[in-house]
């Protein structure tokens, strides 16, 4: 599994590319000085090192993601339910709904993800 680790920063302005892409480094560094209260510099450093881990390319002032949305989510959950749970599901999900009670809407559809995962 590909590393798409991203720490709440980049995330922040992955976010951020994935609504506007593609989109012009300036028009985004302009929109995360509104969002995120960021100066210029820091977003263009931000770019760079996210280019530099290929999760984005800023060629010719227009950035574009190289990795989806839901490819950095299903990493970050994979790596939470390995880290913290030593990989197992069931005690995920035990821990995660601790005293939260599920609609029959919400068992369903997680009824349905389960069958159609199952090999």
């Amino acid at each position: 599994m590909q590393d798409y680790k991203l720490f709440d920063a980049e995330y922040r302005l992955m976010d951020i590319i994935w609504e506007l892409e593609p989109v012009n480094s300036t028009q985004l560094s302009r929109v995360c000085l509104e969002r995120l209260g960021w100066k210029k510099p820091t977003t263009y450093t931000m770019l760079r090192k996210l280019g530099e881990r290929g999760l984005l390319k800023n060629e010719n002032a227009t950035v574009t993601a190289l990795v989806g949305r839901e490819q950095v989510r299903q990493y970050e959950s994979q790596a939470v339910v390995e880290r913290g749970f030593e990989g197992s599901l069931p005690l995920f999900l035990t821990a995660f709904l601790g005293q939260h009670k599920l609609t029959r809407e919400e068992a369903a559809e997680l009824t349905k993800i389960i069958v159609e995962a199952i090999e």
